[in-house]
């Protein structure tokens, strides 16, 4: 099949590393963007299902926080302070404590870390082996968590960790995400290996684990399951990890993928839409009896995005100081679902996957997966895929979306899935 016609990309082929990957699949050249749409140079508009990988979740360029960026840039506000004490860290600080920490009855310290989500995670499993003087984490199957050393050790996906370059990985034991062994109990066979005391496992500093799996094929854990595993982490003297990163701050529906889970994380990593805006911001959250560092030990120039804090304040208070926006994006959850089934439908063996506005399609084969997402760019919708063999289209639009584009953009869908899988049956315009 053809592709769109794509503006002059030679300057990127000629001096950007080859480790880019996104541009490879949209080949056009993006000028600005607003909402749910992105515009090229040329002056085509495309529905954007896939969101900067869930770091937009309320959309491209908010209104409020682009008008509050714009005043604290205006007024000479501090652009960069280390962790130095300002004013725009304590009314970020401030509204995450009376907008989302106390409302659900959490306490956690806040810990700036370096600006993406490999960083949080990284302090987070460094944290956990200064806490229990252990070295071993446990991480699962289909995981990702980052592209980092550290992170990467966490990671499951081959093709990532083929990037270390034959680094070591080390101090990490994989264990099987809930399903992953078909009908077989995943938390049976972990307590197994971590009661046998010839597994030649190590007793682990933590469990870290995604709620949905993002990069692993939207596979959703259960409440029981992630029970299961925190029941095994205090059982063996471990720390219970949540990694928020991707299926959090809105994306399923509440704030944190597992409220209503009755778990109790000893820490929780946060980045990705944290800041509200897509501007690089990650913290990761401690509970307080975790909170040993000492001062410096560990830091980065950019802790603390003094930017990302005016957005990220303008965030909570505009959509999570009552339940109306999480509403909201639970009745889009319910009919991108309902959508995703029947197109789901049309594809023999496929399956649905994920939670909340984090679903996609399981069809089967990385192939079909990307013709499908190659005709959805084609058409006008930007959209990826995920699984250990890019065999999920996976779904990640900006939990802003209206209606009638959000609508237009599962109708590109549908066409294209039609159109891959050779059905005659075309979705209405």
């Amino acid at each position: 099949m053809t592709t769109a016609k794509a503006a002059d990309t030679t300057i990127f082929t000629r001096r950007e590393s080859e480790a880019r990957s996104y541009c490879r699949s949209f080949p056009t050249v993006f000028t600005k963007a607003s909402g749910a749409i992105m515009t090229d140079v040329q002056g085509r508009e495309y529905i954007d299902f896939l969101a900067g990988c869930s770091s937009l979740n309320y959309g491209h360029n908010d209104p409020d926080m682009k008008s509050a960026l714009i005043d604290h840039i205006s007024r000479d506000g501090i652009a960069h302070g280390l962790d130095m004490y300002t004013d725009t860290k304590a009314a970020f600080l401030e509204a995450f404590e009376n907008l989302i920490l106390r409302p659900r009855g959490m306490d956690y310290k806040v810990m700036m870390t370096g600006p993406t989500g490999t960083n949080a995670v990284e302090a987070a499993i460094k944290l956990a082996r200064k806490v229990t003087g252990r070295r071993n984490i446990v991480a699962f199957t289909n995981a990702f968590h980052g592209m980092t050393m550290g992170s990467l050790a966490l990671t499951g996906n081959t093709a990532k960790r083929e990037g270390a370059g034959g680094g070591s990985l080390a101090d990490v034991t994989h264990m099987p995400f809930e399903n992953a062994m078909g009908d077989n109990n995943t938390l049976e066979y972990i307590e197994w290996v971590l009661e046998n005391p010839s597994s030649g496992m190590d007793d682990p500093a933590a469990f870290i684990v995604e709620p949905v799996q993002g990069e692993g094929g939207l596979n959703a854990a259960s409440a029981e399951w992630l029970q299961g595993v925190e029941r095994l982490a205090r059982k063996h003297g471990a720390l219970f990890i949540i990694d928020d990163i991707q299926s959090g701050i809105g994306r399923t529906g509440p704030y944190f993928s597992t409220e209503g889970m009755g778990l109790n994380p000893d820490m929780i990593t946060q980045a990705k839409s944290f800041s509200g805006m897509g501007l690089p911001f990650a913290a990761l959250l401690i509970r307080p009896d975790h909170d040993i560092w000492k001062p410096a030990e560990h830091n980065g120039t950019f802790r603390g995005n003094t930017h990302a804090f005016v957005t990220a304040r303008v965030a909570l208070e505009k959509f999570w100081s009552d339940d109306a926006f999480q509403k909201e994006t639970l009745r889009k959850a319910k009919y991108l679902e309902d959508r995703l089934t029947e197109i789901s439908a049309q594809i023999p063996g496929s399956a649905l996957k994920g939670r909340g506005m984090m679903r996609g399609i399981d069809v089967g084969s990385g192939e079909l997966a990307s013709d499908i997402c190659a005709r959805c760019f084609e058409a006008g919708l930007i959209i990826e895929t995920s699984g250990a063999h890019d065999e999920v289209v996976k779904v990640l639009a900006p939990l802003t979306i209206p209606d009638a584009v959000f609508a237009k953009g599962l109708n590109i869908l549908e066409s294209a899935v039609s159109a891959a899988t050779g059905n005659n049956q075309i979705a209405a315009e």
